[in-house]
């Protein structure tokens, strides 16, 4: 049996018990893979400063997202495809982080449909949009997602094209896969997915399939994102969705300070400092290098948070210590529900729980909002001195 203490615990089960494809969906990026691997990397060049004989009993790492109560300032990322990862993945994952208390997003893109993962979960979650060129189809998305009881709607900017990702193409994804040789031969040596995928229903883009308008058999994410996802996006086109929805918004996809600027005037609650994984522009600066300009330029205006490389309980602490009032996480919880279903996931919570813990006593700190610059050591020019 494998004792999982850390999130990479996770990634030898999950690629054995996952069709290579949807493995390598989640474990890449696009292009070179550049701005995937310093999404991590750029984590490790921020250090901490240890502080001793400090009273660090009656620790908390219990903090607020969009005036909310969490246990850890960490939110589940949109992940699409997520219930090909691993049989009914949305419902799993909501249900574990339901039980965790901290906060689930739903992708546009999932597997599980909206009123699916509210049937089969007892609070409110959160449902992420990705701007279309058609427009009823998003009301009735927005309406859906209202009717669910979905306590807040993360918008996602970064996705007006979709980025190429070598790895997608190369291996002809579809959801359900096609049933090549290929797929065929890789699926065999996957008992474990197959048979669950056997006892369910869910194989396709449950929130698009029926709802979209001639949309009746999607397989191909890219084929229909090109057709669909809205060129011509521009920050009024956000009012009027901002409007529809009535609630809490949350902005995705933000690296530029003068976009920070713009989504703070939008009325929005929060924003997410985000390069959506490495998965769209290639060679773009990693969320942690980013996250503290966009911090100092309207960190005191609206909510900042950051997703994008997040491993450990050690990196959120690094996010929140720069500033970020929480951070999201996609390939940690999405290697666990892959590798141990439910299970999986709860695990990796626990994991990254027990790590920012520890780390924050080890900083003479009891509490996570507490965590400021003055518990890290920076390198000059960390942020960047461009020209």
């Amino acid at each position: 049996m494998t004792i999982i203490t850390t999130i990479d615990d996770f990634k030898p089960i999950y690629k054995r018990r996952v069709p290579k494809m949807f493995y390598d969906y989640c474990e890449s990026g696009s292009w070179t893979e550049q701005t995937f691997r310093e999404n991590v990397s750029d984590f490790s060049k921020i250090y901490f400063k240890q502080k001793v004989a400090v009273d660090i009993s009656n620790r908390s790492t219990s903090t607020k997202m969009l005036g909310n109560d969490v246990k850890m300032p960490v939110a589940l990322a949109p992940v699409g495809l997520t219930g090909l990862q691993h049989p009914d993945g949305e419902i799993k994952a909501a249900k574990a982080a339901e039980k965790f208390g901290v906060p689930f997003t739903l992708s546009t893109m999932s597997i599980c449909s909206i009123e699916d993962v509210a049937k089969h979960t007892t609070k409110p979650f959160w449902f992420q949009l990705y701007c279309m060129s058609d427009k009823p189809f998003i009301e009735n998305l927005i309406d859906r997602a209202k009717k669910a009881n979905c306590s807040a709607l993360v918008i996602t900017l970064d996705l007006q094209i979709l980025g190429q990702r070598h790895k997608d193409i190369k291996n002809q994804m579809t959801a359900p896969p096609k049933l090549t040789l290929k797929n065929i031969i890789n699926m065999a040596t996957k008992p474990y997915w197959c048979l669950g995928m056997l006892q369910t229903k869910r194989h396709g883009f449950s929130n698009i399939i029926g709802h979209a308008t001639g949309v009746e058999n999607l397989t191909s994410l890219s084929d229909w994102s090109a057709k669909t996802l809205m060129r011509t996006l521009n920050w009024d086109d956000l009012s009027w969705i901002i409007k529809r929805w009535d609630g809490k918004v949350i902005l995705k996809g933000i690296q530029d300070v003068e976009d920070a600027k713009m989504a703070v005037k939008t009325g929005a609650d929060a924003i997410i400092v985000s390069n959506h994984g490495g998965r769209q522009l290639d060679g773009a600066l990693s969320s942690i290098r980013s996250l503290p300009s966009i911090i100092e330029a309207v960190g005191n205006q609206i909510e900042v948070w950051m997703d994008g490389g997040i491993r450990s309980g050690q990196d959120v602490a690094k996010a929140v210590s720069l500033g970020a009032k929480g951070v999201m996480i996609g390939r940690p919880y999405i290697y666990g529900l892959g590798a141990m279903g439910q299970k999986g996931v709860s695990k990796a919570l626990e994991v990254i729980h027990k790590e920012l813990d520890t780390t924050m006593a080890l900083c003479g700190e009891r509490n996570i909002t507490n965590m400021t610059r003055e518990n890290l050591l920076i390198p000059k020019g960390f942020s960047g001195n461009w020209e």
